[in-house]
């Protein structure tokens, strides 16, 4: 049985463990109020424009435009969004199991990455890293996911990447947070929008349909990708917010086991001593 010296200062340990999980819990918490009202502001828009991009293009018949084909290369361009910290559950490692079990290998795998813990993964899981943005999950602007979908969509028209897909975490709500592989370029559709494609006209472009889809395609990508983005800073805290929570509360239930023990140890102490004590004064009497 472990001395009271030893309960006690194992349970000074865990006590100042439960003050630091207790602070980061806090300030997770307000990280996600301020993420999640972004997350929920800026939703709409981008359900709405890959709804209405994806839409106009399955009726916009068999176009003949380097983002709508597939690539003649093998390589596929994964944008794998995660954190540069860890202590938020299984946030990070459910992102690399994600990419991971995607269904493409690691030969044809080019990982742009933004997010420190998911590159350390998947390097040692002989992944190559194509491009690293990890900064930008600090703060992420418009202007940055601009940046890095043009980097990848050039990398795309060059014939260097055939196909490109988006791994992040979608955010539902504060306890609830997916991780989602999307396929960015070429553009797939459902039966249910071929078939609604079907009984409309085709759709006209002015002043052509390459210099319209110059335009769309790269302000499609960027929307999905920034919305990626917000939606995994808010997942991320909402991640960490909930595994500093267990984490105390783990941490409180040590504790009450702790005091107990200690509470038994002093008490057999105390027992002993007096069991001495009577049965030194007996000897003597």
């Amino acid at each position: 049985m472990a001395s009271m010296r030893d309960i006690k200062r194992r349970k000074g340990s865990i006590q100042s463990t439960q003050q630091i999980t207790k602070a980061m819990k806090l300030v997770s918490t307000v990280k996600l109020q301020k993420a999640k009202s972004r997350a929920e502001q800026s939703n709409p828009y981008f359900n709405y424009m890959y709804q209405t991009v994806t839409s106009m293009l399955a009726r916009s018949g068999n176009l003949n435009h380097p983002y709508l084909q597939a690539g003649s290369s093998q390589k596929k361009a994964i944008i794998t969004i995660a954190s540069n910290r860890g202590l938020a559950g299984g946030y990070n490692s459910n992102i690399v199991k994600l990419v991971t079990d995607s269904g493409i290998s690691k030969e044809d795998a080019q990982i742009y990455i933004i997010g420190r813990k998911a590159k350390d993964s998947l390097q040692r899981k002989g992944y190559e890293m194509k491009g690293d943005f990890s900064d930008v999950i600090e703060g992420p602007t418009y202007e940055d996911a601009s940046a890095i979908c043009k980097e990848v969509l050039a990398a795309f028209t060059s014939g260097e990447i055939g196909e490109i897909y988006l791994a992040y975490t979608h955010f539902k709500n504060t306890v609830s947070h997916e991780p989602t592989l999307m396929k960015l370029l070429p553009v797939e559709f459902d039966e249910a929008e071929l078939k609604e494609a079907d009984s409309h006209v085709l759709m006209n472009y002015e002043p052509n349909e390459e210099e319209a889809l110059d335009l769309i395609i790269p302000k499609y990508m960027t929307s999905l990708f920034y919305g990626a983005l917000v939606e995994a800073v808010a997942s991320e805290n909402g991640a960490r917010m909930q595994a500093m929570d267990s984490a105390t509360s783990n941490a409180e239930e040590m504790i009450s086991d702790l005091t107990l023990k200690y509470n038994r140890a002093r008490q057999g102490s105390i027992t002993q001593e007096l069991t001495e004590i009577i049965a030194g004064a007996e000897a003597i009497s």
